[in-house]
């Protein structure tokens, strides 16, 4: 049967595709079915047609999966966030295992039996919402010009006006309801993209969990002038009557730090490199523990780090799932005070410090100056003296220590943990001309993880452990530890 756009036809759902939606069969044609649950059999509605599948919409759910389940988000079918809200938490951490072995067999190449000797359980969470520390809203107008903020409709710049996101603290709301209060009484206009008008661009917001901090940083769009504060010229305010909206925020319940972020491109990049503090702090703070993993309910070992966090810091958006990861990755590297280790990709120092208090020596390199600024600043306020780090690329960093043969600082282990592009070419040559003995590789992209693992096994390694720590519930995303050792010739 030749199926066409808008025919509507009845599919069961027989599996779930990478970015969660349904997978069924109509007459031995594959269609992907948005917002349909595996098990479920549903009306669709053909959008679009390839020569061997086709993509379609969810008109009506005929027959519910016993997977399917309430979703919280009145908008999470519009928002593009939450791919997996409806079903049931269980069977998403078993899409995600399911998803790091596919990717390891399909695009690794490993065989299933040595995937499947290596897997270890997923770690999920005990509570898979309200677990952002860290939301960044964009700031629009609707059809009525009333200003709004929320979140992009699916692969849009459409904003959803919503300022209540299950995934984020509950504080959000309070914070941007304050915001477009204030934005709409004075008369505040808000960035449109097309134009490059408009004066608020974004909302980013930020809590320590664990020390109930909260941040605001406002994105805007210009400099403001000077200006006359009682008869006397005074630094420049960044927003017109400012200080109306520094008083708001400040009365709420943890707020710590308010400030702006000038950013007067025409870009999708949300943060400018320019932060002023309206109010209180530049940063916030968060402490992170380690975890015992062999244990059930992974309690804490009663070791702890505390982390300085500005509107710019990278640092992990599930604080409590980040305790499990980094821990995990401190188990895999299976240290014992002897050893030196490099973190590559270290960002802020976050796994470097935990690894630090189980190692001889630790080197962390990162890209970003104001990242390992940070880290150096991190490892000061924890008292750890046995951590160096270093601006540069991972690959060149490393290989100016083994070109010349700095003995104390050659590898024992090397711990990755690189964007979801994965790992440079060069540096995964780096870490196979430099053969340390083991390798933790961190990864939130099961299919660059598995492109990297083989060229690390084609070089000479092998895999010992794989284990999957779900960081965002409700998404398609999920996030890898893997153990490596040296194979021994």
């Amino acid at each position: 049967m030749n199926f066409q756009k808008n025919d509507v036809v009845v599919v069961e759902i027989e599996d779930i595709g990478n970015d969660g939606e349904g997978i069924g069969k109509a007459d031995g044609f594959t269609l992907f079915v948005k917002d349909a649950v595996v098990g479920d059999t549903v009306e669709a509605r053909i959008v679009k047609v390839r020569k061997n599948y086709a993509y379609a919409r969810l008109e009506k759910v005929i027959k519910p999966s016993p997977f399917r389940v309430e979703a919280k988000c009145a908008y999470h079918r519009q928002c593009g966030g939450c791919q997996l809200q409806t079903l049931s938490y269980e069977k998403q951490l078993e899409f995600k295992e399911k998803k790091i072995r596919d990717s390891l067999i399909r695009i690794g190449g490993f065989e299933p039996e040595y995937v499947d000797a290596h897997m270890e359980p997923i770690v999920g969470m005990e509570e898979p919402f309200r677990y952002r520390n860290k939301a960044q809203y964009p700031v629009g107008t609707d059809k009525n010009d009333k200003v709004v903020t929320g979140f992009y409709a699916g692969r849009t710049h459409s904003i959803i006006a919503n300022t209540d996101c299950w995934l984020g603290v509950e504080e959000n709301q309070e914070i941007l309801d304050c915001i477009l209060e204030y934005m709409r009484e004075n008369r505040i206009s808000a960035y449109d993209e097309a134009s490059g008008t408009g004066l608020v661009r974004h909302i980013l917001i930020r809590k320590g969990f664990s020390s109930g901090e909260i941040m605001v940083c406002l994105v805007v769009n210009k400099r403001m002038a000077h200006v006359q504060h009682a008869g006397k010229r005074s630094g420049p305010d960044y927003l017109p009557k400012q200080k109306v909206l520094v008083e708001k925020l400040a009365r709420i319940k943890g707020m710590t730090s308010v400030s702006v972020s000038i950013n007067t491109e025409k870009t999708n990049v949300i943060m400018g490199k320019e932060i002023h503090t309206l109010w209180g702090r530049d940063t916030i703070s968060d402490t992170i523990h380690v975890r015992d993993m062999t244990q059930p309910g992974y309690p804490f070992t009663g070791k702890g780090l505390t982390f300085c966090i500005s509107p710019l810091s990278f640092y992990q958006v599930n604080p409590g799932q980040t305790e499990k990861l980094y821990s995990l990755a401190l188990e895999y590297a299976g240290l014992t005070g002897k050893e030196t280790v490099w973190d590559l990709y270290c960002g802020i120092g976050t796994i470097s410090l935990f690894l630090a208090g189980s190692a001889r020596k630790v080197y962390g390199v990162e890209i970003v100056p104001q990242a390992i600024a940070d880290a150096r600043e991190n490892a000061r306020r924890n008292g750890i003296e046995n951590a160096e780090f270093f601006v540069g690329k991972a690959e060149e960093v490393l290989g100016d220590f083994y070109e010349g043969n700095d003995t104390e600082a050659k590898p024992d282990v090397i711990v990755v943990d690189p964007p979801r592009k994965g790992c440079d070419g060069a540096c995964l040559e780096a870490m196979l001309r430099v053969r340390p003995e083991r390798i933790v590789y961190v990864s939130c992209d099961p299919a660059t993880l598995a492109r990297d693992l083989r060229v690390l096994c084609d070089g000479g390694y092998a895999v010992e452990r794989i284990r999957g720590t779900d960081m965002f519930g409700m998404t398609v995303h999920t996030e890898t530890v893997v153990l490596m050792s040296r194979v021994k010739s």
